[in-house]
């Protein structure tokens, strides 16, 4: 599934679209919303500005280091530029390696889907890559005929494939759709002559068949909250391109830049020195925007707050416009941990894994080292008690990772929609609930935008984390989970779960999908950590 918040969720043939992470929603929303209090400012914060001037006030604290394992970080935006981790050990722009570690000029963190020659941005999902690793030897055989050792593989191949044929068909199905959506759309604008129209002119424009006239209520409706320029940017143009981009990279079996852009021996899940030292890529928007929710500065005055008011931000780019691979993955995590990141932030995931072998032992690795990872649940609106999601803290050889948090998204409003409508969750496979609605974050080039997704859950715990890690340095990663885990707000009510295209939501308590029944709060997890010893 890639970066999380590239879930795009299309409910009807005519309905309008709802993106889930790329900046809008139907209701306008407080900027700094997550760190807010319930009781005090109405809305399901995670109470960290109160944690500040109650908790915090004169207390020292310990500079953090937190890996962001993403699609790059904008390492000069105003708001970030000065928690940027610097490797001190190194000489910008020399090009040797003079820490000795691998990396030349690896002076902000490491880019791992690029080399001399440019940068990954548009990938395959990994279905599609054990589709076309698998087909010829599997694509003749059945269960009768299929060796005994290639058993597992093979039911992996046909699950893959019945996968790959269902997305195609919905992406150009979406294609179709939206693209119908947009010719009515247009030349309704055009009848209006406005390149940007308001409610007022939908109301007074005359639909002339029974799509424009649901299309005017529905915008009329949407209108209230946002222009139509940033609506058909954001659902329209937006959408479009998405299932498009599907349909061209990330379902198409012939598209493979790795040779060109890295130029590893993918085959040898061992190497490591590879890579380029641009920590940016072609898009890094949503790196960018996860680390500003966890530390961007709360020094100036301008911008947003991040959670965490010591963190320095480590870039480790892994994540591109498709499924990140496993190979990266495991090096993303080793990087950070043996460059000093305390916490990792792993806002992404996916439904197949290629060699999670060796993603466990990168997580073994970190959890040896005393790093806590953080991962976003995934915004597939699916029960991951139930459904297979990538990297898990179960390794394949058996047992858990320890200090290995996953982080579905919440909404602001203490009722039935607390649960974001598009987040996974798993009564013993989600940890806790974290605010990842319409949060307002950096993003590239000095500019802000507010997106929903796990993505922006699983960096507010990852800043939680931080926070206590800087205030409590002595805490243990694994202490540090648990603390967030014991203080929860408990939610003591029923929640919505979004059923199926044509079904209704199902009605359970918010106890029922996550282990801990609660969303995440800075203020009880911070009075908590003091009394560890």
């Amino acid at each position: 599934m890639n970066k999380l918040k590239n879930k795009i969720v299309l409910k009807g043939a005519l309905s309008i679209l709802f993106v889930a992470g790329l900046g809008f929603q139907s209701f306008a929303q407080k900027k700094n919303w997550q760190n807010l209090d319930l009781k005090k400012d109405s809305v399901f914060g995670i109470d960290t500005e109160r944690a500040y001037a109650e908790l915090l006030k004169g207390k020292k604290s310990s500079p953090v280091v937190v890996g962001v394992l993403d699609g790059g970080v904008d390492i000069n935006h105003e708001d970030l530029k000065r928690v940027i981790w610097v490797n001190k050990k190194e000489k910008a722009g020399n090009g040797k390696d003079d820490d000795k570690n691998g990396y030349i000029d690896d002076v902000n963190g490491w880019n791992f889907l690029g080399s001399a020659k440019g940068s990954v941005n548009q990938e395959t999902l990994e279905l599609t890559r054990i589709l076309r690793r698998d087909k010829a030897k599997f694509e003749n055989e059945t269960a009768a005929t299929v060796k005994p050792a290639d058993s597992a593989a093979f039911t992996q191949y046909l699950k893959a494939k019945i996968d790959f044929e269902k997305q195609t068909e919905e992406a150009k199905s979406a294609v179709a759709n939206i693209g119908g959506l947009k010719n009515v759309l247009d030349a309704m604008v055009k009848k209006m002559g406005k390149e940007n129209p308001g409610v007022a002119d939908f109301q007074n424009v005359k639909a002339e068949s029974a799509m424009e006239d649901r299309l005017k209520k529905i915008m009329v409706s949407q209108l209230q909250n946002t222009s139509f320029e940033a609506f058909y940017k954001s659902q329209i143009v937006k959408g479009l391109d998405h299932y498009e981009d599907q349909l061209k990279y990330n379902l198409n079996l012939e598209f493979d830049p790795r040779p060109e852009f890295v130029g590893d021996n993918y085959a040898d899940s061992k190497q490591k020195n590879y890579g380029s030292n641009d920590v940016k890529g072609p898009d890094a928007s949503h790196g960018t925007h996860v680390a500003g929710i966890i530390g961007a500065d709360r020094t100036n005055t301008i911008g947003i707050l991040g959670v965490a008011d010591n963190v320095l931000i480590m870039g480790v780019r892994a994540v591109p416009n498709g499924d990140e691979r496993d190979k990266d993955v495991a090096n993303t995590i080793r990087y950070a941990v043996d460059n000093g990141a305390k916490v990792v932030n792993m806002s992404f995931g996916k439904a197949y894994s290629w060699d999670k072998k060796t993603v466990d032992e990168a997580v073994k690795y970190a959890v040896s080292k005393d790093v806590l990872l953080v991962q976003a649940a995934g915004n597939d609106n699916k029960n991951l008690d139930v459904e297979q999601s990538f990297p898990s803290r179960r390794y394949e050889d058996g047992g858990i990772a320890s200090s290995y948090l996953v982080v579905g998204a919440s909404g602001p409003n203490d009722d039935k929609t607390l649960k974001a409508d598009f987040s996974n969750y798993g009564k013993t496979t989600v940890d806790v609930f974290a605010p990842g609605v319409q949060i307002y974050s950096t993003v590239p080039d000095g500019k802000y935008e507010a997106y929903n997704g796990t993505s922006m859950a699983s960096p507010v715990v990852a800043g939680l984390a931080a926070l206590i890690r800087s205030y409590y340095p002595k805490l243990t990663a694994v202490q540090v989970k648990d603390i967030i885990m014991k203080s929860v707000v408990k939610v003591n009510h029923d929640i919505e779960i979004e059923g199926e295209e044509g079904t209704a939501p199902q009605t359970v308590p918010f106890a029922d999908i996550c282990i801990t029944g609660g969303i995440v709060n800075a203020y009880e997890a911070l009075k908590l950590a003091a009394t560890y010893k």
